[in-house]
């Protein structure tokens, strides 16, 4: 397992939701802690290593030793949204690029955790922003999506590069086709389904 970079079709792909909590899940989402921690990031979509369950991780002091401070969100969604806020957002997807972004500043999500249990958070500043980060993973929509027009032209080239190095790894033969990726992540879901 690893971090995809953009534009994979993994990021663009609406996740499914998570139907069944098992041994599989738990090992993936660990697995996704190790991940995000290696790349010093504080949240994780299941969207982000090639996975297209409703999943994501949040560890806001990105130190693997705050244990307690690990929160998992099982097809989340948000219900309530208050007032606005801009920051600077970064997303593991797409390394050392960086923009102000405009989100709800505070927000109501709903989720399950691990254990099946289902919970309600009402949630400000850095937790609401990371959560509505990691929700619009879940549903293929990007932080460059939510740039401002001129934050989006003027980091154009920088995103032209992303493409250009992905499409140049599938040139080479050191990444599958997009076709291909597409093809394994419908038969994820589909095994998904199945169990």
């Amino acid at each position: 397992m690893q971090i995809v970079q953009y534009p994979h079709p993994a990021l663009r792909w609406k996740s499914q939701p998570v139907v069944e909590i098992d041994a599989e899940l738990q090992a993936i989402v660990r697995t996704m802690f190790d991940l995000m921690y290696e790349h010093q990031g504080i949240g994780l979509a299941a969207n982000q290593v090639g996975l297209p369950y409703r999943v994501f991780i949040l560890n806001l002091t990105a130190d693997p030793e705050e244990k307690a401070e690990e929160h998992i969100f099982i097809n989340p969604e948000i219900i309530n949204r208050r007032g606005s806020q801009e920051h600077e957002e970064g997303c593991l997807s797409f390394p050392k690029l960086y923009s102000p972004v405009r989100r709800a500043e505070e927000i109501v999500v709903e989720a399950f955790d691990l254990e099946g249990r289902g919970f309600e958070l009402t949630v400000d500043d850095l937790a609401s922003r990371a959560i509505q980060h990691e929700i619009d993973h879940l549903d293929g929509v990007l932080f460059i999506d939510r740039m401002s027009d001129a934050a989006r032209r003027e980091l154009a080239p920088v995103i032209g590069d992303f493409e250009a190095q992905y499409r140049r790894q599938q040139q080479l033969g050191l990444m599958p086709s997009d076709e291909q990726l597409k093809d394994q992540l419908r038969q994820l879901e589909q095994n998904a389904a199945a169990r």
